[in-house]
């Protein structure tokens, strides 16, 4: 986990999710998510803090579509590979951009990634970012078109979660299916995969199929002893479906087993106090 508010050294992969209440579950968001944390950025190889220090590692998640990112996996690599004499200036300008996406600051990163991507085009972390980026303000084509390249590029799966809910948004259900499909076939890990079982089931509800949505999430609803946050994002996903149902006792049941694990998530204490 990187918690350190200044320059980050990193890429962030992360998903912006939007808490919602009330029941309602907008195309465009992760359903019923919320935003506080978003996906905690991930390390890269070969990256240094403000101090010099060397970043931790990239952890290995099973993942069968590894990330290329020019040697070593570096994302300084890749910039001063395709950058040339200027590529120092342009990892510059693209750690620049992460700071500003770190903060919130979504406008301001587009401002500088978007010079970035026009002059480096085959850089997967400047293709990842931007699209980042733009999920984050709404501009769910623009954020699909980037990270489409980010996916071409990277052979990665990590964003297909965001990915299918700017499809999603965008009511391009083939899309968001051929996606998950490929994201169940790469298997990266139980957190992005979960990440995009909720878009799935949310996509399914959007088309009026519930109960397959229901069924989705249900199928991965499992009894663990230390429940990590996806599985509190995957119950209360679940919940949400399970009340617009109908089904308020499971509903309910859900709502409080989030609670009980923290009850502090989203707005769920709301989401409970209001089921009769």
């Amino acid at each position: 986990m990187c918690n350190e508010r200044p320059r980050r050294t990193d890429i962030e992969c992360a998903g912006a999710f939007v808490a919602l209440g009330g029941g309602k579950v907008r195309a465009g968001t992760l359903a019923a998510m919320p935003r506080a944390q978003d996906r905690e950025p991930r390390r890269r190889r070969g990256g240094r803090d403000r101090r010099g220090r060397r970043g931790a590692p990239q952890s290995k998640d099973g993942s069968r579509q590894r990330r290329r990112r020019g040697r070593g996996g570096d994302v300084r690599d890749e910039i001063v590979r395709l950058g040339g004499s200027k590529g120092p200036r342009y990892y510059e300008q693209l750690m620049k951009a992460a700071d500003a996406y770190s903060r919130d600051h979504e406008r301001e990163a587009l401002r500088l990634l978007r010079p970035l991507r026009d002059t480096l085009p085959d850089s997967a972390s400047v293709r990842e970012l931007l699209g980042l980026a733009q999920y984050r303000v709404g501009h769910y084509q623009a954020a699909a078109k980037e990270l489409e390249a980010f996916v071409e590029l990277s052979r990665s799966v990590e964003q297909h979660p965001v990915l299918m809910d700017c499809y999603r948004a965008q009511r391009r259900w083939r899309k968001v299916d051929e996606c998950w499909r490929e994201l169940t076939a790469a298997s990266p890990g139980a957190e992005v995969v979960t990440e995009g079982r909720i878009v799935a089931a949310g996509a399914l509800a959007d088309r009026g199929r519930m109960d397959e949505a229901i069924a989705l999430l249900t199928r991965a609803d499992r009894k663990v002893s230390k429940p990590k946050p996806y599985h509190l994002r995957l119950w209360y996903a679940l919940a949400d479906l399970e009340e617009r149902a109908g089904n308020v006792p499971r509903a309910r049941a859900l709502f409080d087993r989030v609670r009980r694990e923290d009850a502090g998530f989203a707005d769920v204490a709301e989401r409970l106090a209001g089921l009769r």
